[in-house]
């Protein structure tokens, strides 16, 4: 394809990134809204809580562990042919997920989802910067911004929608036809490219990423199933995640072509920036994770209501973000991301006075404001990585910046749900003192087998009902004050040593192109994704 057709073309060619890339960010925002039609035993895949954290987790960590390694595939085999594997990939996973039999078959078909998303989302920002000019490089990587953001507020509005009238699979089976029409648009009207300089892979590094954090995850998500997290199957793979964890670090500060240069983090306001992101992205997994429940199983919501409801979150987020880049030109990055993260702990401790009666405008409100403080943190966030790195190590810090969002939202959900679980089951353990010891252990491992299980009781088991909705709040209230803590402490982070004002050196318009490149980073509000 020549250089006069690729130019009469590139914003037709950007609508099929757009739409490729669509395809991901919906259906992880869509899951959220799933979560409880899967748990159920009738309708749904009878998934335990674990089980739903690993369905969210096995594409999170598979995403992040491969992120990096495929934008270096497909600078080597080219762009083009490696998004195209990625979308079929996804597509093919995508039908396997829709027709699931059980929950382990669901774990494993989003693993290789995540595989699919690993491969499609590094192609489209650098075919995007081979086929834009420098000039208009800054306005298209905003449209494609703005087209994740209007996948993130979309995704749960069509999920609830889709539920109130198919099967749960629907959410999954939308897949299908995007992916293979992506595949042909990508295959008549993208031009391929590849560097002329082949980069080596980090295959060892690579498994050794993923290897840690299934393990540190997995234990995790061990000591919430468990009544102890003083226990050998819990202790152990944490113990042992993180030792495989120290190995990767060790390894990559000693290889010319590591996955993750971990030798950035030397450099503590680069630490401080990054870990920001990780937090930020920390409190909002956990937080969709259990409002998810709460909307449907506390408040008796429909899955299409409460798609409905997390709306604003999107809304405050494409709202801050455009305008993130002013304050970080009048403030700085350390007081625009220090406000953005004190705004957000406080928002998140806000969820601990909802109850199972309170007015629902409340947690559209938190929704909305937690989502503006977002849209602050991430694009000051990553303008001070990128401010604080040379600019021939913006890929590095890009691909920091992606992982830290991926691995937060993992360890997110494996953290607060492993709290949520344990305080909701010892809430609930003296309403199931009358019941035989088999149905208690069922019902007490998440509010939807409560439900079930008083269900199948019938005119007896509405006695479960009430009370697991109470243990649930309370619950709730414990995970809410954890994660507000946590993003507390971050804020503190922020203003200990993120970097402050810009260089004098920088240029408005070189600022504005750094608050694009945050919204980027913003795309996986999907793997809240999922």
């Amino acid at each position: 394809m020549d250089s006069q057709t690729i130019y009469r073309r590139r914003w037709l060619i950007l609508s099929v990134l757009i739409v490729g890339l669509l395809a991901i960010v919906i259906d992880n925002t869509v899951l959220n809204v799933a979560l409880k039609t899967i748990a159920e035993p009738h309708g749904g895949l009878g998934a335990s809580q674990s089980q739903l954290e690993w369905a969210i987790n096995s594409y999170t960590l598979v995403f992040a562990g491969l992120l990096f390694t495929f934008g270096v595939i497909g600078d080597n085999i080219g762009r083009k042919r490696m998004l195209m594997i990625g979308l079929a990939l996804f597509g093919i996973a995508s039908l396997l997920s829709a027709y699931s039999r059980s929950p382990d078959q669901l774990i494993l078909a989003r693993a290789a989802m995540g595989l699919g998303g690993a491969a499609v989302m590094p192609q489209t920002l650098s075919i995007i910067s081979n086929v834009f000019s420098p000039a208009e490089r800054p306005r298209a990587i905003g449209l494609w911004a703005m087209a994740v953001g209007i996948g993130v507020a979309t995704g749960p509005v069509l999920g609830g929608l889709l539920l109130d009238h198919f099967w749960w699979g629907s959410v999954f089976l939308i897949n299908v036809p995007v992916t293979a029409l992506g595949v042909l648009a990508v295959a008549f009207l993208v031009p391929e490219s590849r560097n002329g300089e082949t980069s080596r892979i980090d295959y060892i590094g690579v498994l050794l990423s993923i290897v840690g954090l299934v393990l540190l995850v997995y234990g995790i998500v061990q000591g919430g199933d468990a009544d102890s997290w003083v226990h050998l199957d819990v202790l152990g793979p944490i113990a042992g995640g993180l030792a495989v964890l120290a190995v990767f670090a060790w390894y990559e500060a000693r290889i010319a072509h590591p996955s993750l240069d971990v030798r950035l983090f030397r450099d503590r306001r680069l630490s401080a920036s990054v870990g920001a992101i990780a937090l930020a992205f920390f409190g909002m997994g956990g937080v969709f994770f259990f409002t998810s429940f709460y909307l449907q199983n506390v408040r008796g919501y429909s899955p299409l209501a409460a798609g409905l409801l997390t709306v604003p979150f999107a809304v405050g987020q494409l709202l801050a973000s455009p305008r993130s880049a002013a304050l970080v030109r009048r403030y700085g990055a350390k007081a625009a991301g220090a406000a953005g993260m004190f705004v957000m702990a406080a928002v998140i401790a806000g969820y601990a006075a909802l109850g199972t009666a309170t007015p629902i405008w409340v947690l559209a409100v938190l929704f909305g404001i937690q989502g503006a403080a977002i849209g602050v943190v991430m694009p000051a966030a990553t303008a001070a990585v990128m401010d604080v790195l040379p600019r021939e190590r913006a890929g590095a810090g890009s691909a920091l910046t992606n992982t830290s969002r991926q691995v937060a939202v993992a360890l997110s959900v494996a953290v607060l749900g492993s709290i949520l679980a344990m305080f909701y089951r010892n809430a609930l353990s003296p309403s199931l003192s009358a019941l035989p010891e088999a149905a208690r252990g069922a019902a007490s491992s998440s509010i939807t087998a409560t439900q079930a299980v008083a269900q199948q009781l019938g005119t007896a088991g509405r006695s479960l009902l009430a009370p697991a909705s109470d243990a649930f709040v309370h619950a709730m209230h414990i995970t809410t004050l954890v994660a507000a803590l946590i993003a507390f402490a971050g804020g503190f982070v922020v203003l200990r040593w993120m970097p402050g004002r810009p260089r004098p050196v920088r240029e408005p318009a070189v600022a504005d192109e750094l608050a694009i490149l945050g919204e980027r980073s913003m795309a996986g509000t999907s793997d809240l994704e999922g």
